[in-house]
């Protein structure tokens, strides 16, 4: 009969998201990092930079800790959804102005404007469960 390994709670040393892991994983995760445990979307942040800047992993660890520093503006969960529209910025901002302009195309035209003097809520939107 194979053992069950104990999960221990560690916290991502970017953005200090807890997440229950096994002590196998924990390991895995310093040794790849030098030492420090990321959670997994801070790691995966982490490999993009690397790549993406033909740097060091050191190197990006440093860089992606510094830019959670930055966004020290609420609890975890805050902290990731900025740094994802951050990463959506840049990603966006990257692109060619060709891309964007095709896309133009497929938006649709824009709502008219309501009557002077109608003054109407809109509509409530409910979901049927």
């Amino acid at each position: 009969m194979e053992a069950v390994e104990a999960a221990a709670v560690v916290s991502c040393e970017c953005c200090g998201l807890e997440e229950e892991c096994t002590g196998e994983y924990i390991v895995g995760v310093r040794d790849y990092f030098g030492g420090r445990w990321l959670c997994g979307l801070c790691s995966e942040s982490v490999k993009y930079e690397a790549g993406r800047k033909r740097a060091g992993v050191e190197e990006a660890v440093r860089a992606h800790m510094a830019f959670c520093r930055m966004l020290r503006l609420g609890g975890p969960a805050e902290r990731v959804a900025e740094g994802m529209c951050q990463m959506l910025r840049r990603t966006a901002l990257g692109k060619p102005r060709a891309a964007a302009s095709s896309s133009s195309s497929l938006r649709r035209p824009a709502a008219a404007a309501p009557m002077a003097g109608h003054h109407r809520a809109p509509p409530s939107l409910s979901i049927g469960l």
